[in-house]
């Protein structure tokens, strides 16, 4: 029930959500336009210029990836000399030390790429000061430059901005409208509503609690007794929120929504299920507005749900199993470790696959501790990567697949690929063929060279299970996503910090950059006029098609890996099972 329910708040929500993000990303009258002054403050200090009519000067591709990379850059570099510095600095009430530069720059790279992966426990290792401005508002910052870059996109298929060939609109506008008038205010809700039902907003201390009975721990070979507990807390709530809706996951928790402060409630549970996908979702529907082809944007809607309805009955099924790593040792049922008894099986499952079907990351479980078949359907997500997706990159990464999938279709017919009435030619096909092929180079390259070299592995899981961890990590990377099977010891280690912040960043620009060059390409073709042999779009047909390009293509990707892990795993507890019950 709470599935559905999920879906189906989302998609009433989305809808409207959806036409008021076009309206204001086509100027049009709003009811937030009071916010202008503001807006137009912050272009002055971010250097926009302004045309004699006083309208903001455009862009064209590389001018618009050139203030992308430039900002994310300063902004990453600042976020570094906060994490490494923060003992030294302001709202440090609990006297955190500096992170290691390893850390602090795996950090500052996943934050800068809206993936958070989290190589450190939030609670321990960062001040509030990092939390508010190297995390927070990075979480702000990245999930706008990735929808801003799809806009870029969309006015790139419409033959540019205002009809101007070429014009992909302005970054520093784009961002500034996104920011002032979706994320701070539906984050600004969020964070209220977190707040009601119990999520800390504070900037006092940790809290000392008494235990209602006192614990004999052993430390360094000597018992000691142990009568308080410290309850770190701070401005959770506000970081919660933004996390969600911004698709960037993490937590202000190591375990992220499992901790009661995260998630205390199971209307903080829907809230925070709604809100992972709400804005991806309400993506699509207002490109089709925006590009004048709703029919369009309902049939990439279509595709991703089906894909996400499917992956995610796939995943609750494969946790009602029993764990075949307790068998004999507990009660047959659902498999609950590393649930939280609150949520259950069937709500963890759910909330894993919303999760790694965006670039959210964020758990109320461990996924380490599924089923090797409940863990498989995570990494299918983060392969295809389009499943709704990250704030605007969702769809930047569908459109890749979309031009790929108008090429095949075209020399099928036999006709010259075109989208939107623009020939698809040679540069257009080898952008798009460079940045799917990056997928499977970094991925599978970087988990190679892990499990090569047993000195950097740091896997305290041999066999299968230990190779779907490090494939898991370098996955997770990849997408943007967060999420990890958390038995990979990756946080004091150099290679995982290392070689992580340098696919994160490549995984996060590359496939941004390339579509953007597809987009300014296309905008200065001549547009061909529809005839009865055109290929179209939005039908059922094409849909069917993208789906079948979209599955083969990762099947063939990255299968041979996913045997090697998940399914040989599955069939070994299978086996395990069998030889159970016969015994």
């Amino acid at each position: 029930m709470t599935t559905f329910l999920v879906f189906a708040l989302t998609l009433l929500l989305a809808w409207p959500l959806g036409l008021y993000i076009a309206r204001f990303m086509r100027g049009e009258r709003t009811p937030l336009d009071f916010l202008n002054p503001l807006e137009r403050l912050f272009y002055r200090l971010l250097g926009v210029r302004f045309s004699a009519d006083g309208t903001p000067q455009g862009m064209n591709w590389k001018g618009y990836a050139r203030a992308l990379l430039f900002s994310n850059l300063l902004v990453g570099l600042a976020a570094f000399l906060i994490y490494s510095l923060q003992a030294g600095l302001p709202l440090n009430p609990d006297h955190v030390p500096n992170m290691p530069w390893y850390l602090a720059l795996n950090t500052a790279a996943s934050f800068i790429t809206n993936t958070n992966w989290q190589n450190y426990s939030g609670q321990s290792q960062l001040s509030y000061l990092s939390q508010m401005v190297g995390i927070t508002a990075l979480q702000i910052m990245t999930p706008a430059a990735g929808m801003a870059a799809m806009f870029a996109l969309l006015r790139g298929l419409m033959g540019g901005q205002d009809g101007q060939p070429g014009n992909l609109g302005n970054y520093f506008v784009d961002i500034t409208r996104l920011t002032t008038r979706l994320l701070v205010p539906i984050s600004f809700v969020l964070a209220l509503l977190l707040t009601w039902q119990g999520v800390p907003s504070t900037f006092g201390g940790a809290k000392t609690a008494q235990l209602v009975q006192s614990q004999t721990v052993t430390v360094d070979n000597k018992a000691q007794t142990v009568t308080t507990q410290t309850i770190p807390v701070g401005p959770v709530a506000a970081l919660v929120a933004i996390k969600q809706i911004g698709t960037n996951g993490g937590g202000w928790y190591g375990p992220n929504s499992a901790v009661p402060l995260e998630n205390p409630t199971a209307l903080s549970n829907l809230i925070e299920c709604v809100s992972i996908i709400l804005i991806p979702v309400a993506l699509v529907f207002s490109l089709g507005r925006l590009l004048g082809r709703p029919r369009f944007g309902v049939m990439i809607v279509g595709v991703m749900s089906v894909l996400a309805g499917v992956l995610t009955f796939s995943t609750i099924l494969a946790e009602r199993a029993p764990n075949a790593a307790l068998s004999g040792l507990a009660m047959v049922g659902p498999n609950m470790e590393g649930k939280e008894v609150r949520f259950g099986a069937d709500a963890t499952a759910l909330w894993a696959s919303l999760t790694t079907s965006t670039s959210n990351g964020s758990v109320n479980g461990m996924h380490d501790s599924f089923t090797p078949l409940g863990g498989l359907v995570p990494q299918v997500n983060m392969f295809l990567n389009d499943i709704y997706g990250g704030a605007g990159v969702g769809f930047i990464n569908m459109f890749l697949f979309v031009v790929l999938t108008v090429f095949i279709a075209g020399l099928m017919v036999g006709r010259t690929p075109e989208l939107f009435g623009r020939k698809i030619e040679v540069r257009e096909m080898k952008i798009a063929s460079l940045v799917i092929l990056l997928q499977p180079l970094l991925i599978l390259g970087l988990t190679a060279v892990s499990l090569a070299i047993p000195a950097l592995t740091a896997n305290s899981n041999p066999g299968f299970h230990g190779l779907s961890e490090v494939l898991y990590a370098f996955n997770s990377m990849y997408a943007n996503n967060g999420s990890a099977f958390a038995g990979l010891g990756t946080g004091a280690s150099v290679w995982y910090n290392v070689a992580g912040a340098c696919e994160l960043i490549l995984a996060r620009f590359l496939p941004i950059i390339g579509p953007l060059a597809i987009a300014g390409l296309l905008s200065v073709k001549r547009v061909a006029p529809e005839t009865s042999g055109t290929l179209r779009v939005d039908t059922p047909i094409f849909a069917g098609t993208l789906l079948t390009v979209m599955l083969l293509l990762q099947l063939l990707n990255f299968a041979p890996a996913l045997v090697l892990g998940g399914v040989s795993e599955q069939l070994v507890s299978v086996q395990s099972l069998t030889t159970g019950a016969a015994k």
